[in-house]
């Protein structure tokens, strides 16, 4: 069994449903298929809500029909047959009532992830209404059936594969699943969401609880890349990354994949695919455990970073100084992404600014703290990077005429990371480009 999982963008029109109701009937092979919201619904709900949550009922029933016209004109394009445009017509009306029907009562915070939900559960009951009219057998798996998150929001693995186990065998002639990606309940029995991304984690969830041959994650690019495309001209896709090297590189800005989706796969040993939909004879990128050429194989940018500066003479062997430096972030729930130290300073930062002002304040008992906005990590990614010879010297070359405000490297093999002003990356990206890979 393997998992395919369609991005926003290969499902975002009729055409490209078709395209992967085309990959999904290619091989007889018996696979779950994870589908995202179509392209723009979820920004579009996210929208809605942030309208209910500012009382401005007029703006959000201005938000649920200009989304509910699109789906209007969705299923025209998408079905031929009059009992299944009936049907997908009733399917969007279902949903759209809802929407409605919640500007009538009080807003809250559940409401609200129940709104985030009618995308996943309308790309797949729309796609799964295709595969009807085509007479292609498959079975319909709700994610709110199987897919559960705790008390502290962490996917309750083995409860996801023993209730899929379960449900499967009830279809053992079965060969095609459809099921959504991102929606799952919590510890309340309450519509929740496994946040941005989170079809990339579904699949990955159901790939390792279910210990499936392989996940394959479609969405618009044909696999990692060693660089972003749209901002550097020459780049070309990695054909293998590991599961460290792929968790960096998603972690730190690489936008094709979901950081949180390699955890489960890597720890269930299942390989990843990242492949096109759109060139799908492409070869992809695949990940695995399996290390492979060591050297700088990709280049990742995390954009929105804070650096938080504590100068303090005090730090001076000041036992336990960190220890309290970063209970303050933990309190706040803030993670912190890079950190360097010297005698008489700590630099961070973080990407969740959220409790930024409470953060400095409580800093300032130990000195004076600066902050510094705007900034981005550039994150260089390979196997064994920070040891093979003279990488470093290649890094620092090619960044010879840029300042550069923190440099992490050694805390990791496969990883050196460079702090510097958002208004230099593009720069900063195409000048690594150029000094680190031959063309």
């Amino acid at each position: 069994m393997k998992i395919m999982k369609f991005g926003g963008t290969s499902v975002g029109r009729p055409d490209r449903m078709h395209q992967v109701k085309d990959l999904i009937t290619r091989d007889p092979e018996r696979k779950i298929v994870v589908l995202s919201a179509l392209s723009g619904t979820t920004n579009a709900l996210v929208g809605i809500g942030e309208a209910l949550a500012e009382a401005d009922k007029d703006l959000a029933k201005n938000r649920i029909d200009a989304l509910h016209a699109h789906y209007l004109q969705f299923y025209k394009d998408l079905l031929k047959q009059d009992d299944t445009l009936v049907k997908a017509e009733n399917i969007i009306k279902e949903h759209f009532e809802f929407l409605n029907i919640i500007l009538k009562i009080s807003f809250n915070e559940a409401i609200n992830r129940d709104i985030l939900a009618q995308g996943e559960l309308l790309s797949t009951k729309l796609f799964f209404t295709l595969l009807e009219e085509l007479q292609i057998p498959a079975v319909f798996l709700s994610a709110l059936d199987f897919m559960s998150i705790d008390e502290n929001q962490e996917p309750e693995l083995l409860k996801i594969g023993e209730k899929l186990k379960s449900i499967l065998a009830e279809h053992p002639e079965n060969q095609i699943f459809v099921t959504q990606g991102y929606i799952c309940k919590n510890h309340r029995k309450e519509v929740d969401n496994l946040k941005r991304g989170g079809s990339d984690y579904t699949a990955s969830l159901i790939g390792a609880a279910l210990g499936t041959d392989l996940i394959e994650i479609w969405t618009d690019i044909d696999g990692m890349h060693n660089n972003d495309p749209r901002i550097v001209d020459k780049t070309r896709p990695i054909a293998a990354l590991s599961f460290d090297e792929a968790a960096e590189l998603a972690y730190f800005g690489a936008k094709i994949l979901h950081p949180a989706s390699i955890w489960p796969a890597q720890m269930y040993n299942v390989p990843v695919k990242l492949l096109n939909t759109m060139e799908p004879d492409a070869p992809g990128t695949t990940i695995t455990a399996k290390e492979t050429t060591t050297g700088v194989k990709a280049l990742a940018a995390k954009d929105g970073i804070t650096a938080i500066k504590i100068k303090s003479s005090r730090m001076l062997l000041a036992y336990g100084f960190l220890r309290r430096v970063f209970e303050i972030f933990e309190k706040y729930r803030t993670p912190i992404d890079m950190i360097t130290t010297s005698e008489v300073a700590v630099s961070l930062t973080i990407d969740d600014t959220s409790h930024l002002e409470e953060i400095k304040q409580e800093l300032e008992q130990f000195g004076i703290v600066e902050v510094d906005e705007n900034q981005t990590i550039i994150c260089i990614v390979g196997h064994q990077v920070a040891e093979t010879k003279g990488s470093i010297k290649t890094i620092m070359d090619a960044l010879n005429e840029f300042p550069l405000r923190m440099v992490s490297y050694g805390g990791s093999r496969h990883n050196v990371s460079i702090l510097i002003d958002a208004s230099l990356k593009n720069q900063a990206l195409k000048s690594l480009n150029e000094g680190l890979f031959i063309w």
